[in-house]
């Protein structure tokens, strides 16, 4: 089951592009038009920008409506609806396996780029923001997770309701169970709520029995033994499988290569790197 929806939710800004809603205490999600998402997290001295969706104008300007403290532009993972508007930024920060996906943003980014691992933490003031990596949607795909108030931002690692595995560069489905795994893992040491890469679609944060399900059909598409599979109705141009194939058990859906399903590209990248 999905955890209860968060109470007390407060638009705070609307534009023709996007609107940004307070989903708890010095924390905001950012919907545009066309169903992209971005977290800020605020802390004593500094703030977060998780992802930067689509083109926005404007959208340091857009920020500061929230909070002028110095921010930190943290992208989960580079595909143009979480890293089409880092331009307006000087500074990105990001995973080096994902740096293959970067030239293909519509514009080179001319900013500096800094590269996170796992393990590594954001001090906000009063907050501590730490990276983990988890491949499997991409190479570079990372969540953050905030101890503080038991909350994972996960991008597109985990999906929304749906995960998409089937795209270049491809990772074996063995790394995105391993992936799972470790998420499982986090949800019984203080993670509670995992805030998807698109909350319009789901207008909640997903529990521990949404990861174990993706954990166990991850499981099953690895050897095999997973539900029916079917075509998924949506090819994507120039990075999508041919003939991505998809699953469904309880609350999670896969959609992947039958082709890669055991072995990613060469040089695939292991979770925790």
């Amino acid at each position: 089951m999905y955890s209860s929806a968060i109470k007390a939710q407060k638009q705070v800004f609307a534009n023709d592009e996007l609107t940004i809603t307070q989903l708890e205490d010095k924390m905001w999600v950012i919907e545009t038009v066309d169903n992209t998402t971005m977290y800020i997290i605020e802390g004593d001295e500094k703030a977060m920008l998780i992802d930067t969706g689509t083109d926005c104008h404007n959208l340091q300007e857009v920020v500061k409506k929230i909070t002028d403290k110095p921010l930190y532009v943290v992208i989960t993972h580079i595909h143009v609806d979480h890293a089409g508007n880092i331009f307006d930024f000087e500074d990105i920060y990001f995973h080096q396996a994902d740096e293959v996906l970067i030239d293909r943003l519509r514009e080179p980014y001319k900013g500096r780029i800094h590269y996170v691992k796992d393990g590594d933490v954001f001090d906000l003031g009063n907050k501590e923001i730490e990276v983990k990596h988890m491949p499997g949607h991409t190479p570079g795909s990372i969540v953050l997770l905030d101890y503080q108030t038991g909350n994972c931002y996960s991008g597109d690692a985990f999906g929304s309701g749906q995960v998409w595995c089937q795209l270049w560069p491809f990772s074996s489905m063995h790394t995105y169970e391993k992936s799972c795994r470790t998420m499982h893992k986090l949800m019984n040491n203080g993670i509670t709520k995992v805030y998807c890469g698109h909350y319009p679609h789901i207008k909640r944060a997903f529990d521990k029995s949404y990861i174990e399900d993706m954990s166990q059909l991850a499981a099953m598409i690895r050897k095999g033994t997973q539900p029916e599979p079917k075509p998924h109705p949506f090819i994507i141009p120039v990075i999508g499988a041919a003939k991505p194939m998809m699953s469904t058990y309880k609350t999670a859906t896969i959609v992947y290569d039958p082709e890669h399903v055991k072995k990613g590209l060469k040089g695939e990248v292991s979770p925790g790197n």
